[in-house]
């Protein structure tokens, strides 16, 4: 029974207005993110830096993320979460106008710097309120629209960004992020619903009635263990990622609109992945793992995508799909395996290891190329992704039936461990 003033119990459906205005927070932060990659040519004249400077501001706000996220987690430990990501996009909406105002490149990366701080406590503090605000059964689903969002960043919000900055100048692509943010960062205070778990981790108690996650018994080791997993992952797949426009250039020149038309073949193929974890992923685990391994195949395939178009396409969409489904997967088991107890700890951990993915896979894949041409990289990112799919698929049965620690009277947390729709 709900006492006066205590938060909402879960309900059998998708909390929807808040899992939108969640997911519309991460279409502002996955665009914000990739900006400076739409207004490259335009930002880099307007500032009077090479445009392979302007390109350093999103390797500077991956690394700000990884640096940020768990000293500002921490900082922020026991505060209204609805609270702290309305304040962190209105930080990030700062960011984003004093970008747009910037006189010289030094304002530019310190405007950046803060603005990636944001974006790591903002991933953190929604993916956590998120696994709060729903039951188990409903986390898979939960997190894969809330993940669309930054899927249509990418799908949408670059190209319309380039599109402004054809219009009306880079600077206006991003004043108009900033107004966008900031009326997310209003929506999140007005419609997102509170959480029905507490916002504080507590070691050693129980579940929490009606938090997403029954308490795993033994230690952090099998989140940590994921988490490890998924960043290699995470390097084989953006380390080509990286060079995805060098990679399929030949199967792309016999579509229409080149490049950009396989890009948004892709950027399609990888919403379906994201719409498929979300409807497969109560088994997160062996999901997951089949998700690793039709992306180390799709890699595999990268390197025969010159032999005709139609298999070109065919791989585009298979790597697509296969690592659309990744992310929303990977931070419903690393969320699921921290459980309650560790909320902040797993949630943290969720931006850092995937913008630490981007950073040091690029960093490798360039390493590569710089020494065998694009043409070496497809093989040696399959083989890094496809052992981790070994690995995921050899621990999917441990990592499926976590042990649920109860306290008196947790007939939620039960309910969840006994639920054939679980985990």
């Amino acid at each position: 029974m709900t006492t006066p003033g205590s938060p909402p119990a879960p309900s059998d459906g998708l909390p929807w207005p808040s899992l939108l205005v969640l997911g519309t927070a991460t279409f502002t932060m996955v665009t914000a993110e990739m900006l400076p990659t739409a207004v490259l040519p335009q930002m880099s004249a307007g500032l009077g830096v090479s445009e392979a400077r302007t390109g350093l501001l999103v390797s500077v706000w991956a690394a700000a993320v990884v640096v940020a996220s768990f000293p500002l987690v921490r900082l922020v430990a026991g505060r209204d979460r609805r609270a702290v990501v309305a304040v962190a996009l209105g930080v990030l909406a700062a960011s984003s106008l004093a970008t747009a105002l910037a006189p010289t490149y030094g304002v530019a990366v310190g405007a950046r710097l803060v603005g990636a701080a944001a974006v790591g406590l903002l991933w953190a503090s929604a993916n956590a309120h998120v696994a709060d605000l729903v039951t188990d059964r409903l986390l898979a689903r939960s997190i894969a629209v809330v993940l669309g969002g930054a899927t249509l960043g990418m799908v949408l919000g670059t190209p319309l960004a380039s599109l402004v900055t054809r219009v009306v100048g880079w600077r206006a692509a991003f004043a108009g992020l900033a107004l966008l943010t900031l009326v997310v960062a209003v929506l999140v205070r007005l419609v997102v619903a509170r959480a029905a778990a507490p916002a504080t981790e507590r070691p050693g108690e129980g579940a929490t009635p009606g938090a997403a996650g029954p308490a795993p018994a033994g230690g952090p080791g099998p989140m940590i263990t994921v988490t490890a997993i998924v960043g290699v992952l995470l390097v084989g797949h953006y380390g080509a990622y990286t060079y995805v426009t060098r990679i399929v250039e030949v199967p792309a020149d016999a579509l229409p609109g080149g490049v950009s038309g396989l890009l948004l073949v892709f950027g399609l193929a990888s919403a379906l992945g994201v719409v498929l974890a979300g409807r497969f992923g109560a088994r997160t685990a062996p999901v997951l793992a089949l998700a690793a391994g039709g992306t180390a195949l799709a890699l595999l395939g990268l390197a025969v995508v010159d032999v005709h178009p139609a298999l070109g396409v065919a791989v585009v969409v298979l790597w697509g799909v296969s690592s659309g489904a990744l992310p929303p997967l990977a931070q419903t088991l690393i969320l699921r395996l921290g459980g309650p107890q560790r909320r902040a700890t797993s949630s943290a951990l969720i931006p850092v290891v995937f913008n630490g993915g981007i950073a040091v896979g690029a960093a490798l894949a360039s390493w590569v190329v710089a020494g065998g041409g694009v043409g070496a990289l497809p093989v040696p990112a399959a083989v890094v992704v496809a052992v981790t799919a070994v690995a995921l698929g050899a621990g999917a049965r441990a990592w499926s039936t976590p042990t649920v620690v109860e306290s008196g009277g947790d007939r939620a947390g039960r309910a969840v461990a006994e639920s054939p729709a679980g985990v």
